[in-house]
């Protein structure tokens, strides 16, 4: 899991069999410190975020299980809402 901060939104016309009706957010992963740590990426999103909130992502195999039904093509899902960070 990792942090992010969603930047924008993303419009898909098409969609494969599984994602119809899923929200695209583009998030921008973050350090603990909120400094970026890489190129903004698309994720599903499953929490209803919205543009500029503090998010936790999950990557990779587990973004598709995050997603119903699971084992979707995604790479990246928004899994929850970020109140705070205390390092």
């Amino acid at each position: 899991m990792y942090l992010g901060r969603v930047v924008g939104t993303v419009v898909a016309t098409r969609r494969v069999e599984g994602l119809e009706g899923a929200r695209f957010l583009l998030v921008q992963p973050l350090d603990h410190a909120h400094r970026s740590t890489g190129p903004a990426e698309v994720a599903v999103d499953r929490v209803s975020a919205s543009p500029g909130t503090l998010v936790l992502l999950e990557g990779s195999r587990e973004a598709a299980l995050a997603c119903e039904p699971t084992f979707v093509p995604v790479d990246a899902a928004i899994v929850g809402l970020v109140d705070e960070v205390d390092v």
